[in-house]
């Protein structure tokens, strides 16, 4: 019986479909699966070379004179003279006249004093004429021993004592004249002034305030346990102050520029701050208004705002790592041969930004200084070439 074409069409199409199939699954060859393997992380090190480092104590402190007094009226009177000098701002020497009181009534004093020691001095060198008639009578005419007031000896005392009555009361009206002329005590500047000519002023009147110029000072507050970095003895010598201490680097903002200033720790305060528990350092800075070989650079003005950095100790072969190296307290990473190892260090000091490694480490020795979440040691990973050499 012969097919019907539009039926075996179908047929045929389907079981070549099969065989197709059948011949494709007898040839497929077999298939190996393998896991993918994750390569060794990327981290960045750094070669480790060893300096010679000068620590540095970092402070911030305010300007101030090292000497500051109010000047008062010793005596009464009338202000018929002002320097020009005595004005806030002005600069004086030691030894200048600042203001003058009215001395007219102190010079009669003085005089009247003079006349007085003159009156004196001729009654006691008359009572000593008579003491000495006395003695020669007495040794003509008399017998036994005479008594003092027979020698005119109390009245000699008492001619002797007026005059020296006579004597201080001149010099304590000399002082009074000397006290109507206000002299500068040391040279320095006003701060304020708070008379002026024509005012009548009291003993204990404030005139005004000066300070002195020949040095300024800084007080440097630091936390106790900085002072390791530094060169001090907190021991009592027989010196006032400190007379090789530390340099100390002063650094200012003023009129839009940076300037610097070179002073020296002087002296230690006697206390640690109860309340910060800051020790107090106070560094000088000798003649700040003096003009310097920098003409553009500003005076060290009493106020001024400044950021020290107290020159410290020198340590040798220390190696400055960025912060990002430390492991924990005294761990780094070192690679050796294209893996981590941890290995103990003794860091001497360690800030937001560096530490300071004293032992433990090699100079040319590399240092992972990437952040890592897991860390085994002995780990297989890949260094970057992006960071090279050390840090200064």
């Amino acid at each position: 019986m012969k097919l019907n074409p539009k039926i075996a069409a179908p047929i045929g199409i389907l079981v070549l479909s099969i065989l197709g199939t059948a011949a494709l699954i007898a040839s497929k060859s077999s298939v190996e699966t393998e896991t993918a393997k994750a390569p060794p992380p990327l981290i960045r090190a750094i070669d480790v070379r060893t300096e010679t480092l000068e620590l540095t104590v970092p402070a911030q402190g305010t300007v101030a004179p090292r000497t500051e007094s109010n000047l008062i009226a010793q005596v009464s009177g009338q202000i018929v003279e002002v320097s020009p000098k005595f004005a806030n701002g002005g600069f004086f020497e030691k030894g200048d006249l600042l203001a003058r009181i009215d001395p007219r009534d102190y010079e009669l004093g003085l005089a009247t004093a003079n006349v007085e020691v003159a009156q004196t001095q001729f009654r006691f060198s008359q009572e000593q004429e008579e003491s000495e008639v006395a003695q020669a009578e007495w040794a003509r005419v008399g017998q036994g021993s005479p008594s003092d007031l027979v020698l005119r000896k109390p009245q000699l005392a008492q001619a002797r004592a007026s005059l020296d009555a006579a004597r201080a009361r001149y010099q304590m009206a000399k002082l009074h004249l000397e006290r109507t002329e206000i002299r500068a005590p040391f040279a320095g500047r006003v701060r304020s002034k708070a008379v002026d000519v024509g005012q009548v002023v009291n003993p204990n009147t404030p005139l005004g305030r000066i300070y002195a110029i020949d040095y300024a000072e800084i007080r440097l507050p630091i936390p106790d346990p900085e002072l390791q970095y530094l060169n001090l003895s907190l021991y009592r010598t027989d010196q006032p102050e400190i007379t090789d201490g530390p340099r100390v680097d002063l650094h200012a903002d003023f009129a839009g520029n940076h300037y610097t200033w070179e002073g020296r720790v002087v002296r230690v305060e006697g206390e640690i701050d109860p309340q910060t528990r800051m020790i107090n350092l106070v560094a000088r800075v000798d003649d700040p208004y003096g003009v310097p070989e920098d003409a553009s650079r500003p005076p060290l003005a009493v106020g001024l705002y400044v950021e020290a950095d107290i020159g410290g100790k020198t340590v040798n072969n220390a190696i400055v790592l960025p912060r990002s190296a430390l492991r924990g307290l005294k761990r780094v990473l070192v690679v050796d041969d294209e893996r981590l190892y941890f290995r103990e260090v003794k860091v001497l000091r360690a800030d937001r930004e560096s530490v300071i490694i004293t032992s433990g480490l090699k100079a040319g020795e590399r240092v992972c200084i990437s952040p890592l979440d897991t860390v085994v040691d002995g780990m297989r990973v890949r260094s970057s070439a992006e960071v090279e050499g050390g840090v200064g």
